[in-house]
């Protein structure tokens, strides 16, 4: 069944430590995109790795966290203003409301965006649709006692 997701959503990304960022959901972006800074390439037992900080929620920039991943892959990504950067890429998992999925996520300086993170088309493929009017339409299942 799919599930229909609004224009933004909270969204976890449990490995890298992130209970919740709120998203904005993009079917015009292809990949998905995190908020990144602090970005430094490490080897760890012959492992790529990517080393950064982000700070999770919008207009905060006392709270941060600190994420380490494998490195995938770096691309040429063009924004929606038509410019062209470098960025590192990650696979990691995403927990939208109740269900969790491996997505490739581009890291780049959103400090000026208005959302932390973009949920970008790939990682929508197949799992959800759009409704553009609505917001927020998937929280977490609440555990039952």
């Amino acid at each position: 069944m799919t599930k229909t997701l609004g224009w933004r959503e909270w969204v976890s990304l449990p490995d890298l430590g992130i209970a919740k960022i709120k998203a904005k959901v993009d079917t015009g972006a292809r990949t998905s995109a995190l908020h990144a800074f602090d970005v430094r390439l490490a080897e760890v037992d012959g492992v790529k790795m990517v080393n950064f900080k982000i700070h999770p929620f919008q207009r905060d920039s006392e709270t941060v966290i600190e994420c380490q991943a494998p490195l995938l892959d770096e691309r040429e990504v063009r924004d929606s203003g038509g410019h062209s950067e470098m960025r590192y890429v990650i696979e990691t998992c995403i927990t939208i409301g109740s269900t969790t999925h491996i997505a490739e996520v581009t890291l780049t300086n959103r400090d000026t965006m208005g959302f932390r993170m973009l949920i970008g088309r790939t990682t929508m493929k197949g799992h959800y649709l759009v409704d553009p009017g609505k917001s927020y339409l998937l929280r977490k299942t609440k555990k039952t006692a």
